[in-house]
């Protein structure tokens, strides 16, 4: 009897040594699984960590430290004139008084790309401004050279630039078109002019906040549309410069901040933007053939609002639209067949209201000299679809 017991007593103590034996062996796989996860997560976040060794480096340092010799300090001086005489507006106590010009030398500085071997720069056209007489960029390192102005395109707010340099640094441009809202980049480029201070460019690092942001015309006849927005910090200075991704390549051109009450002004809140590199892609290989792109378009015809005693009178089906008073002979809206009396309705899908929305829409759509809109028009009762060409 007491055999037996012994023997049962025995057998539940192995079931149990075997059961803890299971559960530690279990346990010590599932604990070193986790690590091996936990590792791979590792090494995913901080960016497909390098075969060196140093846990620190990762696709942001490596991006910084490869493509920042691409990006220079831009330096401006410009010429402005101004007048002491507080009159010199008044078309009639100007008479009176003299009228003296003064002219003054204002320095101005920015950010720019290099972005090919031969030195070819691209930066934002206000970054030089107007009647530049000097420009002169600085390279890594601290070398400073003279730099001659290709051409630039206001509208577009970029500019090119060339200095005499051979087997430069440059940066390779990517596509625009293939961000990701939330994947990493790295602002380069010369805030406050720390460029300087260090001989090399400023890096931020930040996400894609946005895609496709639409601003519209700025009271300095730039355009802005399509915007990339980015956390990336963007100060004065940063203008002109480097917006890359983790592949290394430029995805646009760092432009201007946003503080909730104007474009530009002082202190970074997180907003900033960039022009899209594919917009610059084509702005840059114009300026390089024709040194400018012509966009001084005229349509060739005058009109106005429709006005309620308009519509009334014509006995008009429509209540929006303007209509052409006049039609210059041998213009482009005379070649496009436009006559006194018809109504513009929209123009490329647009709905037009006032004569501003024709500049607007041409404008927002960075055509130029040589492209031709399509305008729809109400003559006689119906609506037709005109080609016009834009020709200056």
């Amino acid at each position: 009897m007491k055999k037996g017991l012994f023997s049962i007593i025995a057998f539940v103590i192995c079931l149990v040594l075997l059961v803890l034996s299971v559960q530690f062996y279990l346990d010590a796989r599932r604990h070193l699984l986790m690590r091996e996860l936990a590792d791979r997560d590792a090494a995913v976040t901080t960016g497909q960590i390098a075969q060196t060794g140093n846990t620190r480096e990762n696709a942001v340092t490596r991006a910084i430290e490869e493509y920042s010799p691409a990006v220079i300090g831009i330096h401006v001086t410009r010429i402005e004139e101004y007048s002491s005489n507080p009159f010199f507006n008044d078309p009639f106590f100007s008479r009176f008084f003299p009228n003296n010009i003064y002219k003054k030398r204002i320095q101005s500085l920015g950010s720019g790309v290099i972005i090919s071997e031969d030195g070819y720069i691209v930066t934002n056209a206000h970054v030089l401004g107007d009647n530049a007489v000097e420009i002169y960029v600085t390279l890594s390192g601290g070398k400073r050279c003279r730099a001659e102005l290709i051409g630039t395109d206001p509208l577009t707010d970029i500019a090119l630039l060339k200095i005499d340099r051979k087997e430069l640094p440059y940066i390779e441009m990517g596509d625009s078109d293939a961000i990701i809202i939330g994947e990493w980049v790295v602002a380069l480029g010369n805030p406050f002019g720390l460029f300087n201070v260090s001989n090399k460019p400023i890096a931020t690092v930040g996400i894609i906040s946005s895609m496709n942001m639409n601003f519209g015309e700025t009271r300095d006849g730039h355009v802005y549309q399509d915007m990339i927005q980015t956390d990336a910090s963007i100060n004065s200075g940063n203008s002109g410069g480097a917006l890359v991704n983790m592949d290394g390549e430029l995805i646009g051109i760092n432009t201007f901040i946003f503080t909730g009450n104007d474009y530009n002004a002082s202190g970074s809140i997180g907003i900033g933007f960039a022009i899209p590199i594919n917009r610059v892609r084509g702005i840059v290989e114009e300026l390089k053939e024709q040194g400018e792109i012509e966009r001084n378009w005229d349509l060739g015809i005058s009109g106005q609002p429709l006005t309620s005693s308009i519509v009334n009178y014509y006995q008009l089906d429509t209540d929006h639209g303007i209509i052409i008073i006049d039609v210059r002979e041998g213009e482009a809206g005379y070649k496009a067949g436009l006559k006194i009396g018809d109504i513009i309705l929209s123009i490329n899908d647009q709905e037009v209201l006032r004569n501003r929305d024709v500049v607007d829409i041409i404008n927002n759509s960075y055509l130029k000299v040589g492209d031709s809109i399509s305008a729809r028009i109400y003559r006689d009762g119906e609506e037709l679809s005109v080609k016009i060409p834009l020709e200056n």
